[in-house]
């Protein structure tokens, strides 16, 4: 059995939570949660039977954890990697990995190198089942070469999203929503794209109280000359409207929409294949714009954790990496203007 920790007890470790009550198996167990508000932490245990912490440092030391999870603001994360990587702890993130701070996160990559521990991200939308029928048509080289690769993320945060708490929409903890809302899509664009070669963007704070930006469209030119286009915007009336990626090449055009790239809307390829006859059953309702990738990770879990490297769910930091430096580009860029 495999022990789990959590730290940050917020809105996304439920989905975590929820997705270790789901499995089938007793491989992997919450055995503490920790976050600074107790009530939080309570609320978990309840949930769990979980042992709960109030100072992260006091969660390693005294726990003999293989693997933490961090659920903290996007900002803190590097730091909490670096220091269970330094516990010889293995490392399960939510996205980003960071928010504007290359530097920490290769320390943290560093240090988990140096310590033989796992440094992971989740990556939860890859492991949709449209997406997985997209890149096995990318990877048969269905679509020939590629040209264009568009997403779209029109979601609804009202401001009370961001009076919830102080670290919400501020550069330092979040960043607007391009690397909170739309960090899954900005992920998905560069994989089915390749290496990025140049990356250009415009923002704006049109409707929310915050620091980052709420409106945003970034524009990438992959090293194969293809043209990237990511739209985001959480400033939707009245709800979330839609999660999409458009992969367009010389023989295919696939849309993958719906509220998060759960749905397909367009498969076409000059030629059949089998997978054709798959993409009914690819479609589904997901209960939230989380998707249900969190559940398809945990189940996985034990077999990465064990050494199996041939799972959709196993993403390593240095790949994750690739986001956030998209991200610093976008926001670097959208500063000059």
């Amino acid at each position: 059995m495999y022990c789990i920790g959590i730290v940050g007890c917020g809105r996304i470790s439920h989905s975590h939570v929820n997705a270790l009550k789901a499995m089938n198996g007793g491989e992997l167990r919450l055995v503490a949660c920790c976050d600074i508000i107790p009530q939080r932490a309570d609320e978990i245990a309840a949930l769990t039977g979980a042992k709960t912490y109030t100072d992260y440092d006091v969660m390693l030391a005294e726990e003999k954890l293989d693997l933490v999870v961090l659920c903290t603001p996007s900002g803190l994360h590097p730091a909490h990697a670096l220091k269970a990587a330094e516990a010889g702890v293995n490392i399960l993130s939510e996205k980003p990995l960071g928010t504007n701070d290359l530097e920490i996160i290769d320390r943290a990559i560093a240090a988990a190198d140096r310590a033989n521990v796992l440094y992971l991200e989740v990556k939860q939308n890859r492991l949709n089942p449209p997406i997985l029928l997209l890149r096995e048509a990318l990877e048969a080289g269905r679509f020939g070469r590629i040209h264009q690769i568009v997403s779209n993320v029109f979601w609804a945060r009202p401001q009370d999203y961001y009076d919830m708490a102080p670290w919400r929409g501020t550069w330092e903890m979040d960043g607007g929503c391009l690397s909170n809302q739309a960090a899954h899509y900005v992920d998905m664009v560069q994989w089915m794209g390749g290496s990025v070669e140049s990356v250009k963007a415009f923002s704006s704070t049109l409707g929310r109280r915050i620091e980052a930006e709420d409106t945003i469209s970034v524009i990438l030119k992959f090293r194969s000359g293809a043209i990237g286009n990511i739209n985001v915007s959480v400033l939707t009336y009245p709800k979330n409207y839609e999660g999409s990626i458009t992969v367009m090449g010389e023989k295919g055009t696939v849309r993958i929409g719906g509220v998060a790239m759960n749905k397909i809307e367009t498969w076409n390829f000059a030629d059949s294949h089998e997978m054709d006859s798959r993409i009914s059953e690819a479609s589904y309702d997901p209960k939230s714009v989380y998707g249900g990738g969190h559940a398809v990770l945990y189940e996985e879990l034990p077999k990465i954790l064990a050494g199996d490297r041939t799972s959709r769910a196993y993403v390593t930091a240095r790949e994750g990496r690739k986001t956030v430096q998209i991200l610093v580009k976008a926001y670097q860029d959208a500063e000059k203007l």
